[in-house]
């Protein structure tokens, strides 16, 4: 009997340490929107300049993952590692399965063009390593992705898929 209520007790334990670590990961990506890959070393020479430069080379793809809601971009947050941010400033609707690049640089958002500008000429993301946020208006976490230009990007093109 009393071996039988140890391994009672085992399983029991190893289902609630199952469980709570389980949520947590989930938790992370509870979004319909997710970062689907990003090319974080745009090619070329890296000038931080809007004229001549390739800051506009240089994006993020968000996709709507959601088989049948909408989602409205407007008040979510795209960050770095050290706090660089970009707040989606304006509605900009991704229908189910759809997606926008959101690109460095000057330019004209567009729903039907999938693009969206951060209206500034610096660079968001770091060529070597760096962290991508993709954080609800909420506050909450919608995404978040690590890279090293050395374990994640293989074929070194400075683009790196993440969801496909």
């Amino acid at each position: 009997m009393r071996i039988r209520h140890a391994l009672t007790a085992v399983a029991t334990a190893g289902m609630i340490a199952a469980a709570a670590t389980g949520p947590a990961h989930a938790a992370e990506y509870s979004s319909a929107l997710k970062v689907k890959g990003v090319q974080y070393d745009a090619p070329g020479t890296d000038p931080n300049r809007c004229s001549g430069g390739n800051t506009k080379s240089e994006y993020l793809t968000i996709k709507n993952y959601s088989r049948t809601a909408a989602v409205n971009l407007k008040g979510y947050v795209v960050k770095d590692a050290v706090g660089t941010k970009f707040t989606f400033p304006s509605s900009h609707k991704l229908e189910p399965g759809d997606y926008v690049k959101l690109r460095g640089g000057r330019g004209t958002d567009s729903d039907a063009g999938n693009v969206a500008y951060r209206q500034n000429c610096n660079f968001l993301w770091n060529n070597d390593q760096d962290t991508i946020y993709l954080i609800k208006p909420s506050g909450t976490r919608a995404d978040v992705h690590s890279y090293t230009k050395r374990a994640n990007d293989a074929d070194g093109n400075g683009y790196i898929n993440y969801h496909g």
